[in-house]
């Protein structure tokens, strides 16, 4: 089964997330924050991250870079799901290392195919 970690600081993301993941068979797992889940990473391996950019303690893109870091998580993919639109913003995921990037509020089905793809 394929493990996910979800890291965002709204409860209610993190919870739709999850629900949605877990109702399409994934395995899922929330941080509340990058830190947080950055400790979660390096304790277990996950097949895909997603996070949110702003997040307190560690953010998104902060995570993306100690995760491409380590070798365990250097081909992984990791999604950012985030209400920053900006093709600034953007660029800094990408050079981070993010895989994809999806804007809040999302679409359920839209975070199904994009796992699909990532996969």
């Amino acid at each position: 089964m394929t493990k996910i970690l979800a890291a965002d600081d709204s409860v209610s993301i993190r919870q739709m997330v999850s629900h949605t993941l877990k109702d399409a068979g994934y395995d899922v797992e929330t941080a509340n924050d990058g830190s947080d889940a950055l400790k979660k990473a390096q304790a277990t391996k996950f097949d895909v991250v997603i996070s949110d950019v702003n997040m307190p303690i560690m953010g998104g893109l902060e995570l993306v870079k100690a995760l491409r870091g380590n070798p365990q998580y250097k081909f992984t993919p990791i999604l950012m799901l985030t209400t920053e639109t900006s093709a600034e913003k953007k660029q800094q995921g990408k050079a981070a290392g993010a895989t994809g990037w999806l804007v809040k509020p999302f679409n359920p089905d839209t975070l199904l195919k994009t796992l699909k793809r990532v996969i």
